[in-house]
């Protein structure tokens, strides 16, 4: 089953989805490319591993950690109570909530030169994580500014609509979605492909060295593959809103198309 979108699914975008389809994503652009490049190049799918702690307002404190383990297991903690007997203390405690650490395991893809073992390309699909005003956000812009100053390529595919989009100079577009693609060779330009809930997500090639046939890369037809074996029209409610909201003149595009399947 399709979804009933014509481009980029906004329940996609769920809290409760987007981890999954962020992963499924980027399983689905590994197999599409390995035929198209190999043998001279391999896709390898790596992983960021971030230690995040609450804070006073519900933020995050996140400290990027590699290969990182944790052994912190929630307890009962009625399980633990004290059998010593002591004298009752003249001031009684009272119970507290510690910022315990959890792990974020994100991941994102590098083409390689087999011969070399040089990163030809970085593939970056943005998560919350990285769009989030805070530390995240940062350590994010701080990698994203290495790549830019090397000689590798940048794919960063932007499919959420929540947050500030990442940083372009002299760039007033607003547009729902985003797919920026920085070739080494013609920096500080870039080619950002702009595109909004009504319409489908573009195709775009990718960049590797000068003499190289590019894949195109055709995420919408990716996308729908997902959406069909994930099951997710069965799994989404859509009498619901999208998280997050939507404008109310896509609202009410969302609300006309949703009655009018097919209409696009």
């Amino acid at each position: 089953m399709s979804s009933p979108f014509p481009g980029m699914d906004p329940y996609l975008e769920h809290p409760d989805f987007w981890a999954e389809v962020h992963s499924r994503l980027i399983v689905a652009i590994a197999n599409f490319l390995v035929p198209r490049i190999r043998p001279k190049y391999r896709v390898a799918i790596e992983k960021r591993v971030y230690e995040a702690s609450e804070t006073d307002g519900n933020n995050l404190l996140v400290v990027e950690i590699p290969g990182a383990t944790t052994n912190y297991q929630a307890t009962n903690p009625e399980l633990h109570k004290s059998n010593v007997a002591v004298a009752s203390p003249v001031l009684q405690p009272v119970t507290v909530t510690l910022p315990m650490p959890r792990l974020i395991k994100q991941s994102y893809l590098e083409v390689q030169e087999l011969a070399t073992g040089q990163v030809v390309t970085a593939i970056e699909i943005l998560s919350p994580v990285n769009k989030r005003v805070g530390e995240e956000r940062a350590m994010y812009l701080k990698k994203r500014q290495r790549i830019l100053g090397s000689l590798t390529n940048l794919v960063e595919i932007d499919l959420l609509r929540g947050w500030h989009p990442m940083p372009t100079l002299k760039n007033d577009l607003q547009t729902d979605y985003r797919i920026l693609v920085s070739r080494e060779a013609c920096r500080p330009q870039a080619a950002l492909y702009g595109f909004s809930l009504t319409e489908p997500i573009p195709t775009f090639s990718l960049p590797l060295r000068s003499e190289d046939i590019e894949p195109v890369l055709d995420l919408q037809t990716l996308l729908n593959k997902i959406y069909d074996q994930g099951g997710y029209d069965y799994v989404i409610d859509y009498s619901r809103d999208p998280v997050p909201p939507l404008s109310k003149e896509d609202a009410t595009w969302v609300n006309d198309l949703l009655q009018n399947p097919g209409m696009w």
